[in-house]
């Protein structure tokens, strides 16, 4: 399993971009979708590991509505900015919350030393030269009960984006490069990254003593948008575009287009 330190080359435009559409979107929707999934009743203290934390945008999310989070991200600066946004938040959120340096194969003792009730790693895996690994060590994680929360590249989906965007000579390409468990690209960061197919990911999930719960599509209707597009000036707008991404990310057969795959896994409590 390699490092995953491709990312590091996109984490400027990566930031830069976080009040944008495309990325309110796939914040929002994976927020909708992993609280229907939550843990309930919730456990006394309750907590969450996640693997990949950028910069915080789920797990201070996680961390107001109560849970004890371990966050752990490779990359300096990510820690960084994930430290200035939580100086923002309330000394009860701040005192919830505990980000370390790690990444998968390497996690923290603070990581390995204990089972969560939530694992969440959102747009780690296509930095990896392949999923099984990462997904045996998230799964040993996971606390009778609990959740794990993966999101990956949709390989079955690499097409449409520059279908949407009138791009014919790029869609050849995707479709050409396509091929096999793990088709690689280049993506909007400007960085090689891999996409993941859903059925291998539920397979390895279930292998580990655990179930496939539920899988969504992200950004099915707005993954055309421009990088640089904002949200809409009208907040119902904003509200409405939310709420049918959500819908046809959670409906057949259009959550098959999503560009990213948001899986649900849980153990057996």
């Amino acid at each position: 399993m390699t490092d995953g330190s491709g990312f590091h080359a996109g984490r400027a435009p990566w930031l830069a971009r976080q009040g944008l559409l495309r990325n309110v979107v796939r914040q929002e929707l994976v927020a909708r979708q992993l609280a229907v999934h939550l843990p309930a009743p919730r456990p006394a203290h309750a907590t969450v590991l996640d693997v990949g934390a950028g910069q915080g945008t789920q797990a201070l999310r996680l961390a107001r509505s109560g849970f004890d989070v371990l966050a752990v991200e490779p990359d300096a600066s990510m820690r960084e900015a994930f430290a200035a946004a939580l100086r923002d938040e309330s000394t009860e959120v701040r005192g919830r919350v505990r980000v370390e340096g790690g990444r998968l194969g390497y996690l923290p003792p603070a990581a390995t030393e204990r089972s969560f009730d939530v694992v969440c790693c959102h747009g780690v895996l296509m930095y990896l030269d392949a999923p099984r690994l990462a997904v045996v060590e998230l799964c040993a994680r996971v606390a009778p009960g609990g959740v794990l929360s993966l999101v990956a590249r949709n390989a079955d989906a690499m097409a449409l984006r520059p279908g949407l965007r009138r791009d014919w000579a790029a869609v050849q390409h995707l479709l050409d490069s396509a091929t096999g468990p793990h088709p690689s690209y280049v993506n909007e960061l400007g960085v090689p990254a891999r996409a993941d197919r859903l059925e291998e990911l539920a397979s390895l999930v279930a292998g580990r003593r655990m179930h496939v719960e539920a899988w969504y599509g992200i950004r099915v209707l707005t993954d055309g948008v421009s990088v640089d597009e904002p949200v809409p000036d009208d907040p119902a707008e904003l509200a409405a575009l939310l709420d049918a991404e959500e819908r046809v990310g959670r409906t057949d057969p259009y959550r098959r287009l999503g560009t990213l795959l948001h899986l649900i896994g849980r153990r057996g409590g």
